[in-house]
């Protein structure tokens, strides 16, 4: 089930990086490919802020974390954004990103797919100990350990306000 939800995610999303899909497909045919990421770019209504929680290692990134087995992605992020801000929202039906990298010490590749959603910043946050979330402002250049993410979230984010890429927004 996570697989198949991973293949079809990742060939529906709107941005590759990293050849992921490709990737995907080489990776599922020489050894299990498991453990997946999922996380989700959160925006405002007015498209002008990102949703971020101060990860103790990467700096700051958009709420997710590791796929369960038996869970799909999809639901995987849904889980983490609740667990890691406090918020419930429904993710845009079409995935904003695929990509490949490294989460852990040990360098090992793992397939990632970003969701997106659109929240208002009323709604109060919580979440995870020592991992706290933030609304900031989308120009802002806030420090992560994955840079090139800000210009990916900001194209994505600025396609939403646009109409495009929202799918059933």
């Amino acid at each position: 089930m996570t697989l198949d939800a991973a293949l079809a995610d990742s060939r529906l999303a709107a941005l590759e990086s990293d050849d992921a899909r490709e990737w995907l497909e080489r990776a599922r045919e020489e050894r299990p490919v498991e453990p997946f990421a999922a996380e989700v770019w959160v925006t405002d209504p007015a498209f002008s802020h990102v949703l971020l929680v101060k990860h103790h290692r990467r700096g700051w990134v958009p709420p997710g974390g590791k796929v369960e087995p038996g869970e799909t992605p999809r639901a995987a992020a849904a889980r983490e954004l609740m667990e890691e801000t406090g918020l419930r929202g429904e993710l845009l039906p079409v995935p904003a990103a695929v990509s490949v990298r490294s989460y852990r010490a040990d360098g090992s590749p793992t397939l990632g797919l970003s969701y997106a959603a659109v929240i208002g910043r009323d709604a109060p946050l919580s979440g995870e100990s020592g991992q706290p979330p933030a609304w900031t402002d989308l120009d802002d250049n806030w420090e992560s350990a994955f840079p090139e993410d800000r210009d990916r979230i900001r194209a994505h984010i600025r396609r939403l306000a646009t109409g495009h890429g929202a799918g059933a927004y």
